[in-house]
């Protein structure tokens, strides 16, 4: 200590982070006692004292140290006692500040436990010290976000248990997990599986728990041992964490402890729970949107699902409706305002199938004459598929490449970021067209594929109950390029491919029927006679269809 220092008045200053270095540092009272013991050492005179629970990794987010730098530069005081430096600040800015404090005169010292700065002092060593601190902190903010990390891929869950489960405490640092509550566990289990009754509610629930069963929230250092209250309940019946996963940062995660309840049962709460409830974040898939129009305002053809509760049987079930979505501009005054149920809907397709559905004896000797034909069509497709390969290859190695150039900081973040995402979305698409590729190839061709094929299997397999969303929309939008939707009927306009098969195909099919009856045709010949009745013999490419994908 200097002489000067007498004519100091101090701020005394304490400061604990609100994040994980809070293990690593002295608690806030613990700090103004060593405070205390050297004020008591040097004889300094204090005028006021802040402290603060705060984090100094970011510039301006501690109220208390900004308050006290500004009554400083009021001249309030001319010094500042801390516990270590590190505790004024862990940023370049705010060490900038102190800095400049320093330079200017308007902070004549700065006591710590172990060590005073003053003005005379070369600025290099208050700025590394600073800059020490800065960077320890940067370490260990990647420390903990590596060691969570770590414990996210292990599925053990970086987030504090709700009730009915409890943290432990006497794993190695970073392997500590979840665990059941042994008093509460089966409880909180009992109120879930009431709820899904559809009989309770929370009022009736909470009465329940707390006047019958006896239970308590659990006792922490600070506080719990009360009632059950309203909020915590809605907070326990929105809590995704019960079936097994766990958010962290946004981000789900698969969890190792055990699940209360099914992702099911979880989405059954969250309807009966009504605006109350959370359910999980995910977007319909409407089979047949995206390609029919209003017939009146041009608008699209949109859908909805809506939830009923049968109280009969006490289940949810879900309806879907279609419904012109008037989204064009000037189309207020549109009269078409009908839900056409999804029942409905379907049953207009079936009608349309139906004009093109031909036998298997039809479609047996039209596969013989296309037989050339539909090879060069799978030679097509496997070389669309090898394309598709090579651009994901592609698109994965220069994803590779992007990462390694962030490692080695030829990009910044930012560029990162934004080229990463372009990367990830443009191989997702690219996988998708693998996929439907490969479903082309899988699903129809076990039916030999093309145009009659379709015509024979299509009845068949859009009424399968069996059958994906996107095979029945591949039979749906195979149908016609055309749709149009006008009081509560769907209208098609026919692909060309199919036109030849609605007009001719009762004839052929008859023809065929007596052709097999007097078995005294050739081959040859009878492919010849049924030519005259069906254009299907002429050339696929005159024909120029657009087959089923």
């Amino acid at each position: 200590m200097t002489k000067q220092t007498s004519k100091i008045k101090y701020f005394e200053y304490a400061r604990k982070s609100s994040e994980g270095e809070d293990r690593q540092v002295q608690s806030i009272d613990r700090q103004h006692e060593e405070n205390r013991k050297t004020i008591t050492r040097y004889d300094l005179e204090v005028i006021d004292s802040f402290s603060e629970s705060r984090s100094a990794k970011l510039p301006n987010n501690r109220p208390a140290f900004s308050e006290m730098i500004r009554r400083i530069e009021k001249g309030e005081a001319n010094g500042i006692i801390c516990w270590h430096l590190n505790r004024l600040s862990r940023n370049p800015l705010e060490s900038g500040i102190l800095q400049q404090l320093l330079a200017d005169g308007k902070v004549q010292s700065i006591q710590t436990k172990e060590k005073e700065y003053l003005p005379s002092d070369n600025a290099i060593i208050i700025s590394v010290e600073s800059g020490m601190s800065s960077q320890f902190s940067k370490d260990l903010a990647k420390a903990v976000k590596s060691g969570i990390d770590k414990k996210i891929i292990k599925g053990l869950a970086p987030v504090l248990a709700p009730l009915g489960y409890l943290n432990t405490k006497h794993e190695v640092r970073g392997e500590n997990y979840i665990i059941k509550d042994p008093e509460r566990f089966e409880l909180i289990k009992k109120a879930w599986n009431m709820m899904l009754t559809g009989e309770y509610t929370i009022p009736k629930l909470l009465k329940i728990m707390s006047d019958d069963w006896g239970m308590r929230t659990r006792t922490t250092r600070h506080r719990g041992g009360g009632k059950i209250n309203k909020s915590t309940m809605y907070n326990i019946l929105t809590n995704i964490f019960y079936t097994g996963l766990f958010i962290y940062n946004g981000e789900v995660g698969n969890g190792k402890h055990e699940p209360m309840i099914t992702m099911d049962e979880f989405d059954m709460v969250q309807k009966l729970l009504g605006r109350y409830g959370k359910p999980r974040a995910k977007s319909h898939i409407f089979t047949y949107t995206g390609t029919m129009i209003c017939g009146e305002c041009g608008s699209s053809v949109t859908a909805c699902t809506k939830t009923k509760l049968i109280k009969t049987k006490n289940e949810l079930k879900d309806y879907t409706f279609y419904y012109c979505s008037h989204r064009k501009k000037g189309t207020e005054n549109c009269s078409q305002r009908a839900f056409i149920p999804l029942k409905n809907m379907e049953d207009m397709i079936k009608e349309e199938i139906d004009k093109y559905t031909i036998s298997e004896k039809f479609r047996d000797w039209a596969l013989r004459i296309l037989a050339e034909e539909h090879s060069d069509e799978v030679r097509e497709r496997e070389l669309i598929y090898k394309t598709q390969l090579g651009d994901i290859e592609v698109s994965q190695r220069e994803l590779d490449n992007l990462i390694t150039m962030r490692m080695r900081d030829l990009i910044n973040d930012e560029q990162y970021a934004s080229r990463k995402n372009e990367l990830i979305e443009k191989i997702a698409i690219l996988k998708q067209k693998i996929n439907e590729t490969e479903s082309r190839a899988l699903n129809w061709l076990q039916y030999t594929e093309q145009v009659f094929n379709f015509a024979q299997v299509a009845k068949i397999k859009f009424e399968d109950p069996e059958t994906t969303i996107e095979d029945k929309k591949s039979i749906f939008t195979a149908l016609g390029w055309n749709y149009i939707v006008k009081d509560q009927k769907l209208f098609i306009l026919p692909n060309d491919w199919l036109e030849p098969i609605e007009k001719k195909r009762k004839a052929v099919e008859s023809e065929i029927n007596r052709l097999e009856l007097e078995k005294t045709f050739a081959t040859k010949e009878q492919n010849t006679r049924l030519g005259v009745l069906c254009p299907i013999l002429r050339s696929r490419r005159d024909l120029n269809p657009q087959p089923p994908t």
